[in-house]
């Protein structure tokens, strides 16, 4: 897995000289709870962050493989840039919901990509910071901000918080071109859950069906993403994750993600260059990591902020005040010692924030399963294998449905018949009753 993702993720930014996808690890950028720097920080990273995002942008667009980087031309618009900004043709509906079928397939191939190029924290940082713009205040779509593709547009990927995203791009958008009938919307929110899945994390209850904005008019204005440094990290995250519909509970486990992935100074301006859990990549090697396993995702990152014992770790102010803030700290305790807690309650949290802000059509959203549900078996009744007008005690049910199933039997289906036993059976009894009454 890369680096790091995040809704609270720190901002990256691209080098001219990014090594090729094989190496993916280098480009991931922060993880799921820190998006900005520190204010001060913040600036000087965003001018770099423009620097670097206009040589990547030439780059990008040089190479045949990503000329239609930002945009499907055949669904959306197309973006230039030129001295007086950007411009675009948008087509006047939305794009429609993604086909099923397609979701699949592409599913199966960003697990390849992630087994490749190990760019699990990009990914979910790609899926988290496009729904974290959202504003439960604004009801009209898509200006309350969301998960809505917005983030394929250069005016959105040149967002401080979003240095370095524009190779997540890179990589997904073959995959995209392969998979017409997937909305970006849906591709964003897709690699993210698989990469924490496939990364040892919880099975997100995911759907889909997300419609993507069709014009950089449509995206959201700077600032909707949390800092990692603010002078009064609760107050901030809370602040911003507020404003989102989430909860204390849901800010915690959230920042639990971040059990993945590693920070770089020239890109973030946090951590360290390089440590000695991340000299050897995989991947570009350096930057800092906030876990020692920072390809697994566990609940590491609970044990090792609250210890703060290796000098090697990164820890945040907005990290580090999970234990300091009395409400946050209960959850992260639990988290630290619960590791199935944290799973479960992170990956309520992750589907949430993946739904924020999106419309889907149809509006229940689409549900992809690995292959078809079985059906609930029928609940045991041991009325329907016993006779007698008396109630069964619970043993007594217990013991029958045992020996009735040890014998091949079940509630949901009939004894299996065995005629050669049947038969062996009756000559039995015919000849017990031949001796007795031959007596």
């Amino acid at each position: 897995m890369a680096e790091r993702l995040s809704l609270l993720s720190l901002t990256l930014s691209p080098s001219p000289s990014t090594p090729a996808p094989t190496t993916m690890a280098a480009f991931s950028t922060t993880a799921s709870s820190r998006i900005l720097p520190s204010a001060t920080a913040a600036a000087a990273a965003a001018s770099r962050a423009r620097l670097s995002f206009s040589s990547s942008l030439k780059c990008l667009q040089s190479s045949p493989l990503v000329s239609h980087l930002f945009l499907n031309q055949k669904r959306s618009p197309m973006v230039r840039v030129s001295e007086r900004g950007l411009s675009s043709t948008a087509s006047p509906k939305c794009a429609a919901a993604s086909d099923p079928d397609q979701l699949k397939s592409a599913r199966e191939d960003i697990k390849k990509l992630l087994d490749t190029s190990f760019c699990h924290p990009i990914l979910v940082r790609l899926g988290w910071h496009d729904a974290g713009t959202y504003n439960k205040n604004i009801q009209e779509w898509p200006q309350r901000g969301g998960a809505n593709g917005s983030l394929r547009f250069e005016i959105e990927l040149k967002h401080a918080a979003n240095a370095g995203l524009v190779n997540a791009l890179k990589l997904l958008q073959p995959i995209k071109e392969k998979y017409s009938g997937v909305t970006y919307a849906d591709l964003f929110q897709l690699a993210s859950a698989t990469a924490v899945e496939e990364a040892g994390g919880p099975k997100i209850p995911m759907k889909y069906g997300r419609v993507d904005v069709t014009a950089p008019e449509q995206c959201p204005e700077e600032g909707r993403l949390p800092d990692a440094g603010p002078p009064s990290p609760a107050d901030h995250l809370r602040n911003v994750f507020y404003r989102m519909g989430l909860n204390d509970k849901e800010i915690v486990a959230l920042s639990g993600a971040h059990t993945l992935g590693r920070s770089r100074p020239e890109r973030s301006g946090w951590g360290k260059p390089e440590t000695k859990y991340t000299k050897d990549g995989p991947g570009a090697p350096g930057g800092q990591s906030w876990t020692v396993k920072w390809l697994k995702f566990d609940n590491s990152y609970f044990k090792d902020i609250k210890e703060r014992r290796d000098e090697d770790l990164l820890v945040l102010p907005t990290d580090a005040v999970i234990f300091d803030d009395p409400s946050f700290k209960v959850f992260a305790e639990k988290y630290a010692e619960d590791q199935e807690a944290f799973f479960k309650d992170y990956a309520e949290a992750h589907a949430k924030l993946s739904n924020l802000g999106a419309k889907f059509e149809p509006p229940e959203g689409i549900v992809i399963n690995d292959g078809p549900s079985e059906p609930a078996p029928e609940k045991f009744v041991a009325a329907k294998y016993s006779s007698g007008k008396s109630e069964l005690s619970e043993t007594m049910k217990q013991k029958i449905r045992a020996e009735y199933e040890a014998v091949g039997g079940s509630p949901d289906k009939p004894l299996p018949t065995n005629y050669f036993l049947n038969i062996i059976i009756v000559i039995g009894v015919l000849a017990i009753l031949s001796s007795l009454f031959g007596n």
